[in-house]
């Protein structure tokens, strides 16, 4: 496919209104508006009643075999209810929000389906990415489990039915907010260490868990006060965008470029080389798009 944008899905704070699916488009991936007004796009009204975290994902089979073309998933999680982070954790909801779609501007959903492992306290930014090896998309989350915050998987043909989980990433620190990329190599996975609050990086040229092993960062490790990283290629060239949410300076996204995936090191970008829109946009997960793609997803009033 010919792709000359970006759709970027996320919230925007624990505001009324805030942790609900809101979508922004981008022509070079680093200078983004806000669609609908800057309104919320999609909206939940189950579990919780809100929705955090969102990722989008292209359907690998493009819609056949009765699957949607995209789907978009999230966290059953509204902070402005006032239960507190505290329950989030450790009584939060155990299932993933799932939307769907033929065409990235009519959706059907939200649906909630349980993942969580028995006892886990939460089920937090799902994410997910295709397996080619077993022909099917792995979903991973991070969750609360005996007092430890470790990214659990299962796998998916349909986001429907969802095997039985199972442990995908466990350190020595509590970890949440994982997201995984596929290139010619292998798979770069970046995780938040939730207790010193930066990324790590992890690669392998397979899914399997105990084949992934930590990449050092100079430039990841010294970066503190982030997570949600999300990171995508660039549709004109051989470089990738590594973005993370600024949360403890309530600053939103910065995005970071690195040549080479393999190094672990990342340029971050000044103030003036990107413009994130109007609203400060918080953890989310972006996507390529065809021109036709972008054309309809303009429209979005």
């Amino acid at each position: 496919m010919s792709y000359t944008g970006y759709l970027f899905v996320h919230f925007i704070g624990e505001q009324k209104d805030g942790e609900q699916i809101y979508f922004s488009l981008s022509r070079d991936g680093l200078n983004w508006k806000e669609l609908n007004g800057g309104k919320a796009v999609l909206r939940s009204g189950i579990g919780e009643k809100g929705a955090r975290d969102p990722f989008i994902i292209r359907s690998p089979w493009e819609g056949k075999d009765g699957n949607a073309k995209y789907y978009l998933i999230a966290t059953d999680l509204r902070i402005e209810a006032g239960k507190g982070w505290h329950a989030a954790q450790y009584s939060g909801s155990r299932d993933i929000l799932v939307w769907e779609s033929d065409d990235l501007t009519e959706w059907r959903g939200p649906a909630a389906h349980t993942v969580g492992i028995d006892g886990a306290g939460c089920v937090w930014a799902p994410e997910a990415v295709y397996d080619e090896e077993k022909d099917s998309i792995l979903v991973f989350w991070a969750s609360m489990v005996e007092g430890k915050q470790r990214i659990y998987a299962s796998y998916t043909r349909d986001f429907k039915g969802f095997s039985e989980p199972f442990l995908f990433l466990e350190k020595e620190n509590h970890v949440i907010d994982s997201t995984i990329i596929r290139t010619e190599e292998g798979y770069y996975r970046y995780t938040k260490d939730e207790t010193v609050k930066n990324i790590c990086i992890d690669f392998s040229r397979t899914l399997h868990p105990e084949d992934f092993c930590e990449i050092r960062s100079e430039s990841l490790s010294g970066l503190f006060g982030v997570e949600g990283p999300e990171i995508f290629r660039f549709n004109d060239r051989e470089e990738w965008c590594l973005i993370v949410d600024r949360f403890a300076a309530h600053k939103g996204y910065l995005p970071l470029i690195s040549e080479n995936l393999g190094s672990g090191e990342f340029r971050i970008l000044d103030d003036t080389e990107f413009d994130m829109g109007v609203t400060v946009k918080r953890h989310g997960g972006v996507i390529p798009v065809t021109e036709e793609e972008y054309q309809r997803l303009s429209g979005i009033q």
